[in-house]
């Protein structure tokens, strides 16, 4: 039966596998190991690390060092390279104030940004200036 199939059943499981590379590209731009530890998934970064090169060879992804102090492969989308590369042009990118709350994705205090991770049930605005932690707005608790 089409159930029972092993064939049927492992392309499904790497259509999964695929659809999670694309969706955590698409969330974080760069993606290496560290940057999923809030992520639960039913893959592994050894499963995903094969997409990001196929992915690569077809041009979809760059793989190198984009995130200095993290070991091992990553991999970035063409556009978040460009972003990088901008930023690292213009001293004053990234300058703004920005609000993030504690439940988004992109909060990674105490993942791979400096500082003790901040509880996504928070209802507390992140306040980030050049891409550091420096608050938790409302009642302005400095990070940094």
């Amino acid at each position: 039966s089409y159930a029972d199939d092993p064939v049927d059943e492992e392309s499904g499981k790497m259509a999964s596998h695929e659809h999670w590379a694309h969706q955590l590209a698409k969330r974080y731009g760069v993606v290496f190991r560290d940057v999923l530890k809030r992520e639960t998934m039913p893959v592994t970064w050894r499963e995903l690390v094969g997409h990001y090169r196929k992915m690569e060879w077809q041009g979809a992804m760059r793989g190198g060092r984009f995130v200095s102090g993290f070991p091992g492969e990553q991999f970035a989308l063409p556009e978040a390279v460009e972003a990088l590369r901008a930023v690292r042009r213009d001293p004053h990118a990234g300058a703004q104030e920005i609000r993030l709350s504690p439940a988004d994705p992109l909060n990674l205090v105490g993942i791979i940004l400096p500082g003790e991770r901040i509880s996504p049930l928070t209802s507390r605005p992140i306040v980030f200036r050049h891409g550091v932690p420096v608050a938790e707005a409302a009642t302005v608790v400095h990070l940094a």
